[in-house]
């Protein structure tokens, strides 16, 4: 069995003490933290900023996955490596030269990745994969924290769990996640589980633990 990992969303983190979540987080063996970037154009929210980063790099040596949710992302690909993206995920739709943007971020030391919105089709982006060293699935529509999960993403799930041995990239999941849905989505191949409200709303080390063991 693949060994799983969790990505905590700071979106849905405590702002108010993000150092002690950040702190807390770090102690209960999380593997990446999420970071989510919004511009309010491509989907309707804003969030995180540079300053989120620098928190979470003062605080912990755990990577972050970053999830750029911005029109034209390699305007900023170099920044948000700089500020200590290990993996860097941005959306087709929202990029003309997506293939170009995938090598620049190669290029730069981090994981090139695209995220896979409800509504685009695998076929759609599948001569991307050899670019790609990790795919996120979006499993909600991007852009708000605490939404349900859509049961009508699951065959994607199953198609691209098999073609990630195949082209050798890292498959993820984000949207509404649970341990319920991890322990049905491992065995598809998903490795990376971006949870949310789910680990927020209890307590963070108990959910962890949960899945972990």
């Amino acid at each position: 069995m693949s060994v799983i990992k969790i990505l905590p969303s700071l979106l849905c983190a405590n702002h108010g003490n993000l150092a002690g979540e950040i702190k807390r987080l770090t102690l209960a063996g999380v593997d990446y933290f999420h970071m989510d970037v919004m511009d309010g154009d491509f989907v309707p929210n804003f969030g995180l900023g540079t300053e989120i980063f620098k928190t979470v790099r003062e605080h912990t040596n755990i990577p972050m996955d970053t999830h750029l949710m911005i029109r034209n992302p390699a305007k900023h690909i170099k920044l948000f490596r700089e500020l200590g993206s290990e993996i860097i995920t941005i959306h087709p739709e929202a990029d003309s030269h997506c293939t170009k943007t995938l090598q620049l971020i190669r290029e730069t030391g981090a994981t090139a990745g695209i995220a896979i919105n409800p509504e685009t089709s695998v076929e759609s982006i599948k001569a991307l994969l050899p670019l790609c060293g990790h795919i996120l699935i979006m499993t909600v529509n991007p852009g708000f924290g605490g939404q349900k999960f859509m049961e009508s993403t699951v065959d994607k799930i199953a198609t691209l769990g098999k073609l990630a041995t195949e082209y050798k990239f890292s498959l993820a999941v984000d949207g509404g996640i649970n341990p319920e849905l991890i322990r049905r989505f491992v065995p598809m191949g998903v490795t990376n589980f971006v949870l949310g409200s789910a680990l927020f709303r209890q307590n963070p080390e108990d959910v962890i633990r949960e899945i972990k063991n």
